[in-house]
């Protein structure tokens, strides 16, 4: 269980306190302005980066997501490929097609858009990707190597939380830090990295007992749970740093996540909103991750050896 103090704050401060909002569309814009002089310097090498993605069926959804990260792959001057699937495709066609994909010089990235129908095993899709071209970095190298800082490309999600958590120059060493979720995509590599940077880390989740005694003790507070309105403010340490990762429509079609805003926002010193915090930055840095990867080809660099965190 996790060490941790009351708030020095007096109730008077705390009553005026409004958390600042974490801008994620401006932070994700300015990184993307950034990848994008990134994407000209492999230009004028001759090489120019290339995500692959792959879709399989018809969810309305997907296809939304789709269409955002290949727009944003043209923002910053990457190629982007689309292979369309029907939704009874075999699982041969796709591992075949990620085969070959593998060995392609003018592809860097390639991502299978989640969910994938009920024949798919994601764990063999996953493994089947080259680690080095894993840009979603859910290759079991990639998670692997966030163990020991080695990683070739960090999970677009929590690097995106770690990038905004940077951008608003918030220290995470020595820090009690709470993660609600242990997802493989978020809250175990979520926590992984920010035990990189020193800060000491509890991981929450659905069979937790008495949330509330293990989120009141943190100084950063990371939530991904997939539960609208699952935190609420006496479950929050005044003058918090509050990420919500989580997305959820709500019967109306208002998009919320998983802590209660308006509310958390009154006490906490920092906070993300839904939409426009964690969301943007998760696909900013899908394009980061595939840059990347283009540059280390650039550079020579191909044996999994060489990774880089």
């Amino acid at each position: 269980m996790l060490c941790g103090t009351t708030s020095a704050l007096t109730p008077e401060v705390a009553d005026k306190m409004t958390a600042k909002i974490i801008d994620g569309v401006a932070v994700s814009g300015s990184i993307r302005a950034e990848l994008k002089e990134r994407v000209a310097a492999l230009l004028a090498k001759g090489m120019r980066p290339g995500l692959a993605v792959i879709v399989v069926g018809e969810n309305p959804a997907s296809a939304v997501y789709v269409r955002n990260k290949m727009r944003a792959c043209e923002q910053v001057g990457i190629s982007s490929f689309r292979y369309a699937f029907p939704a009874d495709a075999e699982p041969e066609q796709i591992l075949n097609l990620i085969a070959d994909l593998n060995i392609k010089d003018d592809v860097h990235g390639i991502l299978v858009q989640l969910p994938l129908p009920s024949q798919f095993s994601i764990p063999q899709i996953v493994r089947t990707i080259s680690a080095e071209k894993d840009v979603d970095g859910f290759h079991l190298y990639n998670m692997g190597g966030l163990v020991v800082g080695d990683t070739v490309f960090p999970p677009c999600t929590p690097y995106g939380v770690v990038k905004l958590l940077e951008h608003e120059s918030i220290p995470l060493e020595g820090k009690n830090v709470v993660v609600v979720g242990a997802s493989n995509i978020v809250g175990k590599p979520m926590a992984l990295m920010l035990m990189q940077r020193d800060a000491t880390v509890c991981i929450c989740h659905a069979k937790t007992r008495d949330l509330a005694q293990f989120t009141i003790l943190a100084d950063i507070l990371v939530v991904a749970a997939g539960q609208p309105n699952l935190i609420v403010p006496q479950m929050v340490k005044t003058g918090a740093v509050v990420i919500d990762v989580g997305i959820n429509r709500l019967p109306s079609g208002k998009l919320v996540g998983d802590v209660d805003f308006e509310g958390v926002r009154k006490k906490a010193s920092y906070i993300t909103p839904v939409p426009g915090g964690v969301g943007p930055m998760t696909v900013t840095m899908l394009l980061a991750n595939t840059v990347a990867s283009a540059e280390r080809k650039s550079n020579g660099i191909r044996s999994l050896d060489h990774a880089t965190s």
